[in-house]
């Protein structure tokens, strides 16, 4: 974790020096496959001893490879059905103040530092319209905020996924297991 700076306290999760062999590459696609899999049932699904897979999924957790489950919560199933995406330019010094604030609403759902003409990429959720013009408002309202745009999602083509990246992992079949390049490290 990673304090983000400005006194307040805010953590932000870094993977920084985090390697994924093709193993862990094979533990994880079978975690994805069905992720409520006993320790036991992916041990025999890849081909690990049970303390191999417990030792290796307690390393993923202290090293942050897996996302919260909170990720997998879909806010439509909580009534809110409308995703937009607003971006956000801001006052460079009240940067830290402005991700504070936004933090404490709600329905953003995430926030991410973005190069180009805005400062921030805000990914909310909301109920209706109405819904999503007050919170536009209300992040406008921010102090150090000079700008937004708002995007409504009409919807998703391609849906979060990292099985791509970790079948790259994979060996070839025939070939002997690779551990991860220079490439493959988060610096």
């Amino acid at each position: 974790m990673l304090n983000t700076g400005g006194g307040h306290g805010r953590q932000v999760s870094r993977m920084r020096g985090i390697a994924v062999d093709g193993t862990d590459a094979k533990l994880l696609l079978a975690l994805i496959r069905d992720p409520r899999a006993t320790v036991l049932s992916l041990a025999q699904q890849v081909g690990l001893s049970r303390n191999t897979v417990q030792s290796r999924l307690g390393r993923f957790d202290d090293q942050g490879v897996l996302a919260s489950f909170e990720r997998r919560i879909e806010p439509a199933a909580l009534g809110y059905p409308l995703t937009a995406f607003i971006t956000v330019t801001v006052i460079q010094q009240r940067l830290d103040e402005v991700a504070t604030a936004l933090a404490a609403i709600a329905e953003v759902l995430e926030v991410f530092g973005v190069s180009g003409a805005a400062d921030l990429l805000v990914r909310v959720a909301a109920r209706d319209a109405d819904d999503l013009y007050r919170i536009a408002g209300t992040i406008l309202a921010i102090a150090g905020v000079e700008r937004t745009e708002t995007a409504l999602v009409m919807r998703p083509l391609v849906a979060y996924r990292c099985a791509p990246l970790l079948r790259r992992l994979l060996p070839a079949p025939g070939a002997p297991p690779r551990g991860p390049g220079p490439a493959d490290v988060l610096d």
